[in-house]
């Protein structure tokens, strides 16, 4: 039987916000560009998540409309990204989970359910925290 895949959530709002890139001139064009950085993530994984994982960019707010691409799927939430991302890890069915964000209370909720949870850096070439 094969392991199932792993998820892999990312908190567009928080980790676009933990770049000093100028993302708040086009919060769209700035997840888009996180988006795009995920991609190699969805196919050669992480050093801490075993497997190719199943990639989710969460966005809200201004963000909204930035599309999915081979890799990673993007999920606009209708409210609160946050509240999001703890339905993702809630539905993941046993599967690994790894949220990626700095919000305390976001990594407080999610680890609740059994997520593990990694800080922006995951992202932006440092390991998990």
């Amino acid at each position: 039987m094969t392991a199932p895949k792993p998820l892999l959530v990312v908190d567009a709002a928080n980790v676009v916000g933990s770049v000093p890139d100028g993302w708040w001139r086009d919060r769209r064009a700035a997840a888009g560009r996180l988006r795009d950085r995920l991609v190699p993530l969805a196919e050669r994984g992480l050093p801490d998540l075993p497997g190719a994982p199943e990639v989710v960019l969460v966005v809200e707010g201004a963000a909204r409309g930035v599309p999915s691409v081979p890799g990673v799927r993007v999920e606009e939430a209708a409210g609160s990204g946050d509240d999001r991302i703890v339905e993702l890890a809630a539905a993941a069915g046993g599967r690994p989970v790894l949220v990626v964000t700095a919000d305390r209370e976001l990594r407080r909720r999610v680890r609740e359910l059994g997520a593990r949870t990694a800080g922006p850096r995951t992202v932006y070439g440092e390991g998990a925290s």
